[in-house]
């Protein structure tokens, strides 16, 4: 439940239009809802702006099918991170109203509830490399879930860097940018140097040898000369989409 449904609830209380034993029911499962296998925080979009996402990686069918149908009760947006296929497929079969995203193996549900796109300019979302897309689908699908308009500008790596610069305008408007990018990640640094937004890099696990499983690029990020640069840890598109989406919440129309 979100600050606007639980304005709405009390107002209905107000109005007469519901008792109070109905609100008692409503809000019986706020903050926290204890299952078999998880103490799940409904709560938590109350206080971040975030509802809770669930880390799909190492967890059963069973689990995720107990956990989503439980989320799916809520008026919140419902969305899983890291769902390989098969496990996609076998809890959309038992759970309805999940959709499920392959190219950013997340699943999302009670869509009805993601907030109206303000009215701020687009979060910019690049990627180095087409190998980088899994981790910019992640995020560009939780920034979907939160509200927000995305921009994306992919395979724009440093080895052809004339198709990075050629987007100077859309550089120079964007809010805040989001940059994935593996092998030895100079692309964010890059970006940094030449747009007054704050970039956030996230170095991806793609590479070979001594890219360390994405190490290297985290490293090179991190060590960047760069102003204006923060960087999350390897493939947390999702991460990245909520500190993007905290950086706009309170950016009016007309912020650069």
């Amino acid at each position: 439940m979100d600050e606007q449904n639980l304005r709405t609830l009390l107002h209905t209380l107000q109005e007469g239009q519901i008792d109070i034993s109905e609100v008692v029911e409503c809000l019986r499962r706020l903050p926290t809802e204890s299952l078999t296998s998880a103490c799940l925080d409904h709560h938590r979009i109350l206080r971040t702006g975030m509802p809770e996402a669930v880390l799909a990686e190492h967890k059963t069918t069973n689990q995720l099918i107990e956990i989503l149908t439980a989320q799916l009760r809520q008026p919140n947006v419902v969305l899983a991170t890291r769902v390989a296929k098969d496990k996609a497929r076998a809890v959309c079969k038992a759970v309805d109203k999940l959709r499920y995203h392959e190219s950013a193996r997340m699943l999302t549900g009670n869509e009805q509830a993601i907030p109206e796109p303000s009215n701020t300019t687009a979060i910019l979302l690049v990627t180095a490399g087409t190998s980088d897309l899994p981790v910019a689908e992640e995020a560009r699908i939780t920034l979907y879930c939160l509200g927000r308009k995305v921009t994306t500008i992919y395979d724009a790596g440093v080895a052809g860097i004339h198709r990075i610069l050629e987007h100077q305008k859309i550089l120079q408007q964007a809010p805040v940018i989001i940059v994935v990018a593996g092998m030895e990640g100079a692309l964010p640094s890059v970006i940094a140097g030449i747009t007054p937004a704050p970039v956030i890099g996230v170095p991806t696990s793609i590479g070979y040898g001594t890219g360390a499983g994405g190490f290297s690029a985290l490293l090179g990020m991190l060590n960047s000369c760069a102003p204006g640069l923060a960087v999350v840890n390897i493939d947390n598109g999702f991460g990245a989409a909520c500190m993007a989406a905290a950086i706009t919440r309170n950016l009016s129309p007309t912020t650069r």
